[in-house]
């Protein structure tokens, strides 16, 4: 359990969360998913990666209950650090990220999936932003790269979810497949873009970085200041209290 990272002989790295029991992660383990980013895509053998979760979804976001039993800030401070850090490990990666969601993908896994270069879901996958209910922010960055801007703003303001055909019919999620072809199928995505000339692909991540519209380290960096904001007005330990009571509206 935990971050593990597989390179395939075909020169795909594949790399697996998997934190009991929603996989929402705790501050360790998103730097250590930072790291497993970056070390595979510093790899030379890497032409291309596969995200992906064991378990009943893909990321249930941060671990808030880990949040609350600590004194003081640390631990809000390094949940922020720790998305910002994996988020940007997704985007920066030398090589393309293939993202396989199943199951739910909220918060932080919005981050992640929203940053990575191609999306394939499994037929029970649902994408959504929980933070207003938990009286925090951040992601919309990365939502906004997956569905358009109106709908964006009405998943961010009502806390609504969609399913994976919605992003297929939007075009940001490349394939639906049943549950049980999933990781086949990242893979088999990820092993033909990694079959390509390794120095041409890492280039083309390079370039398509470089034309982005939106500067999503800074985008989201901005959106993490109202989360800062919200916790000095007391608004984020009360809906974070409130999940962790099972009272969370």
């Amino acid at each position: 359990m935990g971050i593990s990272t597989t390179v395939h002989d075909d020169g795909v790295a594949e790399i697996v969360v998997d934190v009991p029991p929603v996989n929402a992660l705790p501050v360790r383990a998103w730097f250590e998913l930072a790291d497993a980013l970056a070390a595979a895509g510093a790899d030379a053998r890497t032409g291309a990666v596969v995200l992906r979760a064991e378990g009943r979804g893909f990321n249930a976001g941060v671990d808030i209950k880990e949040m609350q039993r600590a004194e003081g800030h640390a631990a809000l401070v390094g949940a922020n650090r720790g998305c910002f850090a994996a988020f940007a490990a997704v985007y920066d990666c030398a090589v393309p990220v293939v993202a396989a969601v199943h199951g739910f993908c909220l918060g932080g896994g919005i981050g992640l999936v929203g940053n990575a270069d191609i999306v394939v879901a499994s037929d029970d996958a649902y994408f959504g932003l929980p933070e207003v209910d938990r009286g925090a922010l951040g992601a919309a960055t990365h939502l906004a790269r997956l569905v358009p801007q109106h709908l964006m703003r009405a998943m961010v303001y009502t806390c609504r979810t969609v399913g994976a055909d919605e992003l297929h019919r939007h075009g940001s999620v490349l394939e639906v497949v049943p549950a049980d072809r999933l990781r086949a199928a990242a893979l088999a995505v990820a092993g033909s873009i990694a079959a390509k000339d390794r120095q041409v692909v890492r280039r083309a991540k390079e370039s398509l970085n470089g034309i982005d519209p939106v500067d999503v380290h800074r985008s989201y960096r901005f959106e993490q200041g109202f989360t800062f904001e919200l916790n000095l007005t007391g608004a984020g330990d009360a809906h974070r209290d409130a999940f962790v009571a099972g009272d969370a509206r």
